[in-house]
């Protein structure tokens, strides 16, 4: 009996399931050593549901959502009221109308759940090929399992969460986009662990033990904490940390290599996608709210002369009694039946009967109208010839037609800089070094701009020699990668061919190309080394750790063993978090330059490097491994061990980089200004660029009196300067 009542409130989820904090992933659903402990959790399968209905559900689920609509929940009453009273009308005339609305609407919101049921049809069968039993298996995407190992090939979405095993680049690295989950259209960097990276076949992969623990599923896209335990043939475990470079979401696409190995570590419902979609509730758009505000008026109006009339009935009854006997046609079988009676039933009957013959005032048409302008008007989003799309042969489509007078009403708009107003395609113009301006001529060469101090030979040799490390650092301290292409002769560093490189940011991209130009070629690299090419000679650099960018530190840093086995921590950022941390260099020339830059709307960031001792970095390096292979509180920690490295840095230079204006940003801009559409525009730029960027955009007018709400902390101080603003 124990079990069947908690089957009953796990079905109705009355009742919160223990679910333990992390969660462990078996790797090919096997056992990695005998008599292995761990506690099962139950996963959900791969399944993606976004309909709201089924066969089953839709006619109760559908109308509880319709009657939940004040008006209609109105018409309803009124109806039953003309079946259960003497109506003066008969019911025929509310029943028809209201049936027509409701019939309008089911089709219309049936129709559109139909098409989710399609896509779903589509995706949860899409073939997949999985290893299992010892083989490649082909199977539908939604028999997927948590811990099977899956084969994607290019250009295929991911059909769960996986963590990377293997791809066809033998250190295990892969390329993919993720425009379905935050819109993001550049390739991203993925690769596997390097114990992984040599399982290229399916042999390999079935005899590979090791489990994954990794935190329960969230919606942060960005954030994954885990570790994957390796077993060796005499159970000796190894631990390697997870982070998010590990990690394939569903949703992004496969680019640039044949295949991929992954195994899955969150499936269906559980996969950050589906937890980041919103929910499939019904939706109100806000002329349906402000009609059930006029609904609410002309509801109190109809009582109050419901009201009024039945009082005023039985005053002119018993001030006319002698009057209504000469009404020989209805006074004897009114008196008879006691409709002249004044109890409860006589006045609730008389009170309802006036309700009814006055339930017009609320014309059932205008829903009638509503429902079949809404069905109408969201195709003619399909049919507008101006939003038709020739580059892809797409029309609009509209998901819903639930919120198509939306659109019409929208009072603000909030836009990104990078990409939406700008290219995203940035291009070096400028760089100080040592407080020195240098200035790009023809994307081949370094002009001085600024006068130096000492002429003489030595002079210039010392400067150049600063320019070479700055270059140095430009062509080093990056996760850009290069994609080889052997048909073409690129799988070789002494190709003169320009290299495709790679970057999930188009700022490191642009530096890389810039230091490329200028001599110091970056030629590629793995997880255990950098290559780059200086004049007519390549030099290799032992890549030792990645310390990878955090919006908290505003930096990153790479820490590199030179030919001659220095070890070198290179770290570039924004100038509040380098100039802070350096004690040596040319500091306050380099800050007034940045601002120079900003005022020109280029996009800065600062270079700076530290030499550290081998005992200095052997700390480091142990306290970085405990901080990767912890579960709990991770990033905490290794933003700690960090900012323990990231110190005591000597500055270097800057760079300054520019990102073009999208075209008929201006005018796009202004006809939203006439629209009375305000624009805010969010951007991570310094103050300096961002108002020039405003000002070439016309989102600043020449005659718009600027007011600046900056590097405040203080709420009361804020709130006074908002209240002093309005004023203006």
């Amino acid at each position: 009996m124990a079990s069947v009542y908690r089957w009953i409130t796990d079905t109705l989820g009355i009742t919160e399931k223990d679910v333990p904090e992390n969660r462990t992933v078996l790797i090919g659903n096997r056992s990695p050593v005998e008599d292995f402990v761990y506690i099962p959790q139950k996963f959900p399968d791969n399944t993606v549901i976004s309909s709201k209905y089924t066969l089953l559900n839709f006619l109760p689920k559908n109308l509880f959502e319709q009657f939940r609509r004040i008006a209609n929940f109105y018409f309803l009453i009124v109806a039953l009221l003309q079946f259960v009273i003497d109506s003066p009308v008969s019911p025929i005339t509310s029943v028809l109308p209201l049936v027509f609305v409701i019939s309008v609407t089911g089709i219309k919101q049936g129709y559109e759940d139909w098409l989710r049921h399609q896509a779903d049809f589509e995706v949860n069968n899409r073939p997949m090929r999985v290893i299992r039993d010892g083989e490649i298996v082909d199977t539908r995407s939604s028999d997927i399992r948590v811990g099977d190992i899956v084969r994607c090939k290019l250009n295929d979405e991911f059909p769960c969460d996986m963590i990377v095993l293997s791809s066809e680049n033998p250190e295990g690295e892969c390329y993919v986009t993720t425009a379905n989950l935050d819109g993001e259209t550049n390739l991203k960097m993925h690769r596997s662990l390097p114990v992984t990276a040599l399982l290229q076949n399916v042999e390999s992969l079935n005899s590979f033990k090791g489990v994954i623990e990794c935190e329960q599923p969230h919606t942060d896209l960005y954030k994954f904490i885990g570790r994957m335990k390796t077993f060796l043939p005499n159970r000796q475990e190894t631990v390697y940390p997870l982070s998010p470079e590990n990690v394939l979401l569903r949703g992004a696409r496969l680019k640039n290599v044949k295949y991929v190995f992954g195994v899955a570590v969150n499936t269906g419902e559980q996969t950050k996608m589906a937890l980041n979609s919103k929910s499939k509730g019904q939706k109100f758009s806000c002329l349906e709210r402000s009609m059930n505000k006029y609904l609410g008026v002309m509801l109190i109006l109809l009582v109050v002369e419901t009201l009024t009339c039945t009082i005023a009935k039985y005053t002119y009854d018993a001030k006319q009694h002698d009057l209504l006997k000469e009404h020989w046609y209805v006074y004897p079988s009114a008196l008879l039946s006691g409709d002249y009676d004044i109890d409860v039933q006589n006045v609730m009957g008389t009170f309802l009967s006036f309700l009814v013959l006055f339930n017009y005032i609320i014309p059932i048409s205008l829903y009638v109208t509503l429902e079949l302008q809404k069905f109408t008007g969201s195709m003619f989003f399909a049919w507008d010839i101006d939003i038709y799309d020739e580059a892809t042969n797409q029309r609009a489509k509209a998901n819903t037609s639930d919120l198509n007078e939306e659109l019409g009403q929208v009072e603000y708009m909030f836009t990104d800089k990078t990409g939406t107003l700008t290219e995203n395609n940035m291009q070096f113009r400028q760089c100080s070094v040592d407080g020195i301006k240098y200035e790009d001529v023809n994307g081949v060469s370094l002009k001085m701009t600024t006068e130096p101090e000492d002429f003489t030979d030595s002079g210039k040799e010392h400067r150049s020699e600063l320019l070479h490390e700055f270059l140095l650092c430009m062509g080093l301290c990056h996760t850009v990668h290069v994609h080889k292409d052997s048909e073409n002769g690129m799988d070789s560093i002494d190709s003169k061919a320009p290299l495709d490189y790679q970057a999930s940011s188009p700022d490191e991209k642009a530096l890389v190309e810039a230091a490329a130009s200028y001599g110091v070629k970056f030629l590629g690299g793995t997880s255990e080394y950098i290559e780059v090419q200086l004049d007519s000679y390549a030099e290799r650099y032992e890549l030792l750790h990645v310390l990878e960018f955090d919006p908290t530190r505003k930096c990153m840093s790479v820490i590199v063993k030179t030919p001659t086995g220095e070890i070198r921590l290179l770290c570039k950022g924004a100038e509040s978090t380098i100039l802070h941390k350096s004690i040596s260099g040319n500091v306050d020339s380099t800050l007034q330059h940045v601002n120079d830059y900003a005022v020109l709307g280029l996009r800065t960031l600062c270079f700076a490097y530290r030499i550290l001792s081998p005992e200095v970095y052997e700390e480091f390096h142990e306290q970085l491994a405990e901080a990767s292979s912890s579960l709990e509180n991770r990033e905490e920690k290794l933003n700690a061990v960090f900012e323990i490295a990231e110190q005591q840095l000597h500055l270097v230079g800057a760079t300054a980089v520019e990102d073009e204006l999208q075209d008929g940003v201006a005018d796009t801009i202004a006809k939203l200004r006439e629209a009375g559409i305000k624009v805010w525009v969010l951007t991570g730029d310094k103050q300096e660029t961002a108002v020039n960027i405003s000002h070439s955009c016309d989102h600043f007018k020449a005659n718009m009196s600027e007011l600046y709400l900056v590097k405040q902390k203080d709420p009361n101080e804020i709130s006074r300067m908002l209240t002093d603003y309005s004023k203006m």
